[in-house]
Parts: structure tokens; C-alpha cells; sequence
């Protein structure tokens, strides 16, 4: 057998290979998805503590706190450290409080262009392959815990400015961790731990009203 023949046979048998193992691989995914939108489709609520690391521009950011999750779309991140603040929506509206700055920023859930908005999936609004496209599992990523899955997508609502989401899954089909890529190269990062589900959250929890001496602006806002 030429070299020629060699290589041929080789490509052959490897394409057979990546024929075999590309539905199986498929498969695998849509059926991970779907176990992990049955597990937050069934939640009514969550709670969980959170670490927000973000780096872009040269600047490397790590905060942590506590999210509330309530159906329908109510979500309540306090930040403890390094600083408080606070960012709430009751599903109609959200707020971006700052108490060192004596502010707060008001605006319409439509209207916010906000990186926490994608987690709006862990409320079971959403299918995973419905929300993200090109659904795969990311095999070059290694999950912070053994045993962990890595899936990747891009958002569809946030295309424009999201090159790519990553999504860390536990073996009970939690999301640990949300790694957030976006386009001009900065990179946020949502890790997950204590989660405590279907507990009881009331709704004020999720509204904001303005302490004395804070001043209300209403408009786009960000982190």
C-alpha cells in the first residue's frame, strides 16, 4: 500500500468515525438539554449564592452575593462584596441600586440590555436549544468540578453583542456556572453554589422602593 492509499484509508475510517459519533454526540446534547430544562421548568423558586467574575479592558472584577429567582421572571441579585448593590425586576420593571452613589436606575424589562437578562432560562421561560444557537458540547473546556458538562451557544436575543455562552452542568442537571463571551473580548462569568429550590420568596422581595435622599433615573442601565 502507497502513501497515498494510506492516508485515503485513514480520512475514510476517520470519517466514518465522525459520522457515527456526530448524531451521538447530537443526541447527547438535546437530551442534556432537555433534562436540564425539566429540572428548572418544575422549579417555582430558587435561591443560590453567586460569584460574578468579570474581565475586559486589562480589569479583572470578582463581586458575590445572593440571587433570588421567583416565576414569573422576578429576580433579585443582592452584591455583598466587595460593595453592596442591589439589581431587582419584578418582571415589568428593574432597578440598579447603588446606595454608595445615592441612586437608582429604573427601566423597563423590554428595554434592558443587560447580561444577567440571559439568565432568565434558569426561571424556565425558555428551551436551551430554542435559546441558544448551535447548542454543542464545548469538549476543549474543562469544568471546574469533575464529573461536570460544558455545554456552548450563541444567545439569539443577544447575537449583536454575544460571541458566545457557555453553560457548566452538574450530573443532576444544574447550571453551575454561566461563562458569558462577548464580542469586543470581555468575558463575564456567573458561578453558582447552596442552592436551595422551591422555597418560599415573597413578592415584595422583588420590588424596589427608593430610601429618603436616593435619586430615581429612569432609562437604559447596565452593571
Amino acid at each position: 500500500m502507497n502513501l497515498n492509499s494510506a492516508l485515503l484509508k485513514v480520512f475514510v475510517l476517520g470519517l466514518g468515525v465522525a459520522i457515527l459519533i456526530t448524531p451521538a454526540a447530537a443526541v447527547g446534547v438535546r437530551a442534556l438539554a432537555e433534562r436540564v430544562d425539566h429540572h428548572y421548568n418544575q422549579l417555582r423558586s430558587l435561591q443560590a449564592e453567586f460569584t460574578e467574575i468579570y474581565r475586559g479592558s486589562g480589569v479583572e472584577r470578582t463581586e458575590s452575593g445572593t440571587l433570588w429567582l421567583k416565576k414569573p421572571g422576578k429576580m433579585r441579585w443582592e452584591y455583598r462584596s466587595p460593595k453592596e448593590k442591589l439589581f431587582v425586576t419584578d418582571g415589568k420593571s428593574a432597578w440598579f441600586y447603588l446606595p454608595g452613589d445615592k441612586q437608582v436606575r429604573k427601566s423597563g424589562v423590554r428595554k434592558l440590555d443587560d447580561l444577567r437578562s440571559p439568565l432568565a432560562f434558569l426561571l424556565g421561560k425558555t428551551r436551551l436549544e430554542k435559546e441558544l444557537q448551535g447548542l454543542s458540547l464545548a469538549t476543549d473546556q474543562n469544568p471546574l468540578t469533575p464529573g461536570n458538562v460544558v455545554l456552548r451557544g450563541v444567545p439569539k436575543a443577544l447575537a449583536d453583542r454575544v460571541s458566545e455562552v457557555m453553560l457548566e452542568i452538574t450530573p443532576d442537571n444544574r447550571l453551575s456556572r454561566i461563562q458569558i463571551d462577548e464580542v469586543d473580548g470581555s468575558i463575564t462569568e456567573y458561578r453558582f453554589t447552596d442552592h436551595r429550590e422551591n422555597i418560599p420568596v415573597a413578592d415584595q422581595q422583588f420590588k424596589f422602593k427608593a430610601p429618603p435622599g436616593v435619586e430615581l433615573i429612569e432609562g437604559d442601565f447596565g452593571q
